[in-house]
């Protein structure tokens, strides 16, 4: 027996990753169960487990006391120092309580419970290993989907992609290979559950990571992530080196770079843009492709009205008010967008002061920001 034990342990530990010691003491609290089960004993025992020789004992642990209440669990000091004249009051006893068939009954007892243990071991080892991934982006398998989720194989443990977390222009069926981000782990009594998300920002900014080096080693600082999934998103970057280029460094050479980011989430547009400390450059940058004359700020209200060309106003505002909703999410300000009819009837445009922006996006589109070609006018 010893040598099935033995082989066991190490087959348990190699191939699960548990480690001896957690189930040598899954045994011995199986044992301890099946001993107080089985030869009906409220006493304190403890199992005394020899890999070498595979042999098995019960000790009951009694407490030293001068008078004896429950004799299961006490044991007068005249008894103790018959065993041994040196035990005192408070001190403990093992006396071996071993049954003759023990070793049968304990055997078909603790093994459901030992299973139960190296499950919850496992479980344990599972969660520990992806809370330190959460949010984080990872490659799974799609096994299947019922009208709530889909279930994505991560390898260990099956994550759970929720409806709303799915894109609406992907499709997706069994065995496809996906790249997730992970936005929560949680603890369940049926073990470790894992939600994945294919619309969350961060996957955008994992992608990013993942393509562009400058990124990943931190010459280049992704600022600010605004996504509509699906559709289009806006990424704001910036980098203290002056050498770089950090909008250049995001496209890569012909657009690789971003064209990998966008080939993986279905053809999603995605504008990549300057961050500025100043609102005034930055929120002219987040309009893009849009021409922009002026952005008057307010920075009470955190708000900001932006002058653009007439022939320019649909394209700021964009498709349903897209371009103007995701460039307010990007950099955190209000955007009231007004024609330059509008303004020079309203009076507040050209201001006084004549702090114009007047960009020549021509000559300074490589260097502010990339867009899509079909969308610039």
């Amino acid at each position: 027996m010893s040598s099935e034990l033995l082989d066991a342990l190490v087959l348990l530990e190699k191939e699960k990753g548990i480690s001896r010691e957690v189930i040598i003491e899954a045994i011995e609290a199986a044992l301890v169960s099946a001993y107080r089960r089985n030869f009906n004993q409220a006493q304190n025992v403890r199992i005394d487990l020899n890999l070498g020789s595979g042999i098995m004992k019960v000790f009951a642990r009694k407490e030293v006391v001068d008078e004896v209440f429950d004799p299961r669990l006490e044991i007068s000091v005249e008894d103790a120092q018959r065993l041994n004249p040196n035990y005192v009051v408070e001190d403990i006893v093992e006396l071996e309580v071993t049954p003759k068939d023990f070793g049968r009954i304990a055997a078909q007892t603790a093994k459901q419970v030992v299973t139960q243990r190296v499950r919850e071991a496992e479980r344990g080892i599972i969660y520990s290993e992806f809370i330190d991934r959460e949010e984080d982006i990872m490659t799974g398998i799609v096994q299947r989907q019922d009208p709530k989720f889909i279930y994505v194989s991560l390898g260990k443990i099956e994550a759970i992609l929720p409806v709303n977390e799915q894109m609406p222009n992907e499709q997706y069926r069994p065995h496809d290979r996906i790249k997730v981000f992970l936005t929560k782990v949680e603890k369940t009594t049926k073990g470790p559950q894992i939600f994945v998300s294919r619309t969350h920002p961060g996957l955008l900014k994992r992608l990013f990571e993942i393509e562009v080096p400058e990124i990943y080693d931190g010459t280049v600082e992704l600022k600010s992530v605004a996504r509509e999934a699906g559709d289009r998103s806006k990424i704001s970057v910036h980098s203290d080196n002056a050498e770089v280029d950090p909008v250049g460094s995001c496209v890569g050479p012909k657009g690789s770079r971003v064209q990998a980011v966008v080939n993986e989430l279905k053809g999603e547009k995605i504008d990549i843009v300057k961050w500025s400390a100043d609102p005034v450059v930055f929120v002219a940058n987040a309009l893009s492709p849009s021409k922009v004359l002026d952005v008057i700020v307010n920075e009470d209200d955190k708000a900001t009205t932006v002058i653009v060309p007439d022939y320019q106003l649909s394209l700021a505002i964009g498709k349903r008010g897209q371009n103007a909703r995701l460039a307010a999410k990007l950099t955190g300000w209000k955007i009231d967008i007004k024609s330059e009819t509008e303004a020079r009837e309203s009076g507040i445009y050209p201001r006084d002061e004549e702090l114009l922006l007047n960009y020549d996006h021509e000559e300074e589109d490589q260097e502010v920001e990339y867009t899509f070609p079909e969308d610039k006018e």
